[in-house]
């Protein structure tokens, strides 16, 4: 199991998309300088000056490109370090050369699990540990002392491998979530083409029968397998990014859309008065459209119910326009400074992306919690067809 394990792990890639800077490594640098001259000015015992100020300034610039080069970053600085401590051993220097300021370092041993990849965490492990025995035998320290500061070097890679791990996790729950809605969208996809290609073959049927004795219905018949073969086609250029090779054993029942949202809004449970509005042509969206409103307004409703403290309405207006539909749900709960923004609405994000809109959610400038999306009607008006309300 171990070799298994050590093999995984050396095979193990980088995390994708590392900064290569950011404003945060300006500031470490500005403040490492400073305590370079900080301290060679006013420190009396320090060893070596000129080597020592040398040295904190060159292990301050290494953490510029910790996350590019994590492994380069690591071995440099502490072999520097190493080949310093075998200098002052061969001199007998009084005094350890180096200042305070070096302990820049600890940043590259974070750095070092956290964006390396596992060779590289590996040969970076190997070349800490070397460095730190070396000090640690060639420093007249008491046994205790060195073991507390090997444990003081190596937590800050305990926590960039802590936070790897969490960032690693949150990214493939968010990736399920993504995976559960594009299946969702492949039901829809499937309802929707079953119930065209069933009309289609019922309207062929017909066709055939009175090809003989009523030509022009005939041909009337063909023109509906047209409309409705067009009608598929649109519903699948609208949600085809969402099919996948697996998990999409359908139920053919039609799913909740706007004809759905007022017996939605009358059982949120006491708490909240809802105020819907709908405007618009809203009964003829395509079925993608119409189930991705309900969704949205679902989840807002959900999480307005989980999470509005001290609210007392929710506003929901749906609006159809020529070329979109929009929608936007805000309620008037106190804002606490933490956000709701989860997994529900990562998921909407991902629906509205499929369909070709998008969706904002955020807190209101005053009060509460708003969620905006704008979808596309992806028709012209004379190609829908017209959905009767339950």
């Amino acid at each position: 199991m171990l070799p298994q394990d050590l093999r995984t792990l050396w095979t193990e890639p980088r995390p994708p998309d590392a900064p290569a800077r950011v404003w945060r490594d300006w500031v470490l640098l500005a403040a490492g300088l400073g305590g370079v001259v900080l301290e060679a000015t006013l420190r009396e015992n320090v060893v070596w000056r000129p080597v020592a100020v040398v040295f904190a300034v060159w292990l301050c610039l290494l953490p510029l490109w910790r996350r590019t080069r994590p492994l380069a970053m690591v071995t440099m600085a502490f072999g520097s370090m190493a080949l310093l401590q075998v200098a002052s051993l061969v001199a007998a220097a009084r005094e350890p050369v180096g200042l305070y300021t070096g302990m820049v370092v600890l940043v590259l041993v974070y750095a070092l699990p956290r964006w390396g990849s596992g060779r590289e965490i590996v040969l970076g492990g190997a070349a800490i540990l070397t460095t730190g025995a070396l000090c640690s035998v060639t420093d007249e320290t008491p046994v205790v002392e060195n073991i507390v500061g090997f444990v003081f070097l190596l937590m800050p890679g305990v926590f960039g491998a802590a936070v790897r791990f969490w960032l690693t996790a949150r990214e493939r729950q968010l990736d399920q979530v993504r995976s559960r809605e594009r299946e969702q969208l492949a039901r829809e996809l499937h309802d929707t083409v079953a119930h065209h290609v069933s009309a289609m073959v019922i309207i062929a049927q017909a066709g055939g029968v009175l090809a003989d004795t009523d030509p022009s219905a005939a041909v009337k018949a063909l023109e509906g397998v047209e409309e409705e073969g067009a009608r598929t086609l649109e519903e699948m250029r609208a949600m085809v990014a969402a099919l996948r090779d697996r998990g999409v054993g359908a139920e053919l029942a039609p799913p909740a859309g706007v004809a759905d949202l007022e017996r939605l809004v009358r059982t949120p449970g006491g708490r909240l008065r809802v105020d819907l509005g709908l405007d618009g042509e809203l009964d003829v969206l395509p079925p993608a459209v119409d189930a991705a409103v309900y969704r949205i307004v679902q989840e807002s409703v959900t999480n307005a119910l989980r999470h509005a403290v001290d609210a007392t309405e929710l506003v929901v207006r749906v609006a159809a326009e020529r070329h979109t539909v929009r929608v936007n749900v805000h309620d008037n709960g106190r804002r606490t400074g933490r956000g709701r923004d989860g997994y529900g609405l990562t998921g909407l994000r991902e629906r509205a992306t499929l369909l070709g809109g998008t969706l904002r959610a955020g807190p209101g400038a005053d009060r509460g919690w708003h969620v905006e999306a704008e979808l596309p009607r992806a028709r012209s008006e004379s190609g829908v067809h017209s959905r009767p309300r339950r």
